[in-house]
């Protein structure tokens, strides 16, 4: 008969196999770009997350003349910053997965600055697990700015575009 290690002996062990688990997926996040995840079984739930930083914003260059700023397509402007989610107008991820502005490679964009668009017009598709999942305009108005790239990977609650 195998021989039960004392109770704080086995709670020892236990926390080590924690502590390991999260390196191993805090390691995990780094390597996939992830903000966070979450592990477990039953009422035992690991959760290891990082706040991403670095979000760009994308100037025009000071030696650009300002009337040819000016005269610029706005449909060809795609602004990144930030803008808080609070924000009346900001229409924000529900999900984490990576953004597209059309419906296939190749195709005309959904929306682009200055369109105006209906309650239920599609904005993006935000692929999550292999699955296409529509962004729908909440209201009706016009874009006043796009916040996020073509392509770029997308968190839970970070604002896509303002709608004013």
């Amino acid at each position: 008969m195998a021989a039960k290690l004392p109770v704080e002996k086995r709670q020892e062990a236990s926390r080590r196999a924690d502590f390991d688990l999260i390196r191993e997926l805090a390691a995990l996040l780094v390597e996939t770009g992830l903000s966070e995840i979450e592990i477990g079984e039953g009422p035992s739930r690991i959760r290891v997350a990082r706040k991403l930083m670095g979000s760009t914003i994308t100037a025009v260059p000071a030696a650009a003349p300002v009337a040819e700023t000016l005269a610029a397509d706005a449909n060809d402007v795609h602004m990144t910053g930030t803008v808080d989610a609070n924000h009346p107008g900001a229409v924000i991820s529900p999900l984490v997965g990576v953004v597209y502005h059309a419906p296939e490679p190749g195709a005309d964009e959904f929306v682009k600055v200055g369109d105006s668009v209906s309650k239920g017009d599609t904005l993006f598709i935000v692929e999550a697990m292999k699955t296409m999942n529509p962004i729908r305009a909440p209201h009706s108005g016009q874009i006043s700015r796009i916040l996020v790239e073509n392509g770029a990977p997308v968190e839970y609650g970070e604002v896509l575009l303002v709608l004013e």
